[in-house]
């Protein structure tokens, strides 16, 4: 476990493979993120970051007492001091270093499958990093690989501690016993949501039902949670619930389902959620915050209610930036990431099912009905296109791609071609009128992209 990992970490041109992608730095722990690399990337970050401590917690992967480990490891060689907060959200970890302004590492590949896992920082005070800062850590990291890892290294266990704090803020957000009548199914896709989720909701009244709570290392997000929610939906109407919670393996998005089984997206939730605090006087700036990824009805809709629409690139750090620079509130993805930047220092699947809950409480409507009347969803297309190569001008060659398209669409929808952040990949997105012209536009440019990066 000990030593140095340099050889499989370059790549054929000698460059580090390993880097920071739209949410920290990911990788198959069995092969390249392993203790080594690790170690090295937390002496980096707690070098760079600095501040009076680090604190770490993790999802439920096989692999993240390994890693917890290597990062204890690397902290204690650059001189800081350490504390495990154990198996916790990655909000919880956000917030016990916004309250003790120290900085932070969550390890969890979030959605992905079990085998990858990843590393995501915090700054002191809990914020995501900039570009900067990733940059600066990046650089230092390579130059600490070369380095034997550091011993194993154990940390204070605040596992508890944090864990009630989630909780308590978490419910402090929302009147008490404010879900009191509801029915609701949660599914915390065997991640670390398991034990804090059910507590939370439970202490506010609901009545809650609990399925995939049951990690062994290797279940996270296998045929459950936010990236598989049928069986969240065919439990809710097997329970006749007034509604379902799916969160995502470090519990920092949700998707939502309605009391008939019908899925409840990011864009749908803060519609819901806008055009609620809009009504109580209470979004701030009359704005929100989304990725470029967000559907064309969303922002129709916002615009129906004179709510200003804010685009930023896709990632919820880039959401967060936004936020802060205008001062606003509230903002999210499509995929469910959604921050209540006055609760909150990064996007919480288990604070923004409180909110989404609360909002209906508050509507004394079905979910399924506040859905429909916060936004009418356009067909939207997403393809995927492998990548075998991406040479210098490839800016420019989508970018003709997408005017092409768009000159086509017209204002009857919208297209966006943009490389992933987190895998070899080239997603395409079209937005019509009708499913059938979505369709054939996505084809097409699936077809133009293959052709151009093979």
């Amino acid at each position: 476990m000990v030593g140095s990992f340099v050889e499989p970490l370059l790549a054929d041109n000698g460059a580090v493979t390993l880097r920071f992608g739209t949410d920290g730095m990911r990788g198959d722990a069995r092969t390249e993120l392993t203790y080594a690399p690790v170690a090295a990337l937390a002496q980096a970050a707690a070098e760079i970051l600095g501040g009076a401590g680090f604190a770490v917690g993790a999802d439920t992967r096989e692999s993240g007492p390994e890693l917890v480990s290597a990062i204890h490891a690397g902290v204690t060689r650059s001189g800081a001091m350490s504390v495990d907060l154990g198996v916790l959200p990655t909000p919880a970890v956000a917030l016990w270093c916004a309250q003790r302004g120290v900085a932070g590492a969550m390890v969890s590949a979030s959605h992905n499958p079990w085998h990858d896992n990843g590393v995501k920082f915090f700054a002191p005070g809990g914020s995501k990093l900039s570009d900067e800062l990733q940059e600066q850590i990046q650089s230092r990291f390579e130059d600490l690989l070369s380095e034997a890892a550091p011993a194993p290294t154990m940390a204070e266990d605040h596992h508890e501690l944090a864990a009630s704090a989630h909780v308590a803020a978490v419910v402090a957000s929302v009147k008490s016993n404010c879900l009191a009548g509801l029915r609701i199914v949660i599914d915390c896709a065997n991640g670390a949501a398991f034990d804090v989720a059910p507590k939370a909701l439970r202490s506010l009244g609901a009545d809650v039902v609990v399925i995939a709570a049951a990690p062994d290392g290797r279940n996270i997000n296998d045929s459950c949670g936010s990236t598989h929610p049928q069986a969240l939906q065919a439990r809710v109407l097997a329970e006749g619930a007034d509604a379902g919670l799916a969160f995502d393996g470090d519990a920092d998005r949700l998707l939502a389902v309605s009391h008939t089984g019908g899925l409840v997206d990011g864009d749908e939730i803060i519609a819901i959620c806008a055009l609620d605090a809009h009504a109580r006087g209470q979004l701030t700036g009359d704005a929100v915050v989304v990725t470029v990824m967000t559907n064309l009805g969303f922002r129709r809709s916002m615009a129906a209610a004179g709510i200003e629409v804010v685009d930023t690139k896709v990632g919820d750090r880039h959401v967060l930036e936004a936020l802060d620079a205008r001062g606003l509130g509230l903002g999210g993805e499509q995929s469910g990431h959604v921050i209540f930047r006055d609760l909150a220092a990064t996007g919480d699947g288990l604070l923004t099912g409180v909110q989404l809950l609360a909002a209906v409480q508050r509507a004394k409507s079905p979910l399924a009905a506040l859905a429909a009347a916060a936004m009418t969803r356009l067909p939207q297309v997403l393809r995927n296109v492998r990548v075998a190569i991406r040479p210098d001008d490839a800016e420019v060659r989508i970018a003709a791609l997408v005017a092409a398209a768009e000159s086509r669409l017209g204002d009857r929808g919208r297209v966006l071609i943009r490389p992933s952040g987190t895998e070899p990949l080239i997603r395409v997105m079209v937005e019509a009128e009708t499913d059938a012209e979505a369709a054939m536009e996505a084809d097409a440019l699936t077809s133009a992209v293959t052709q151009l990066f093979g």
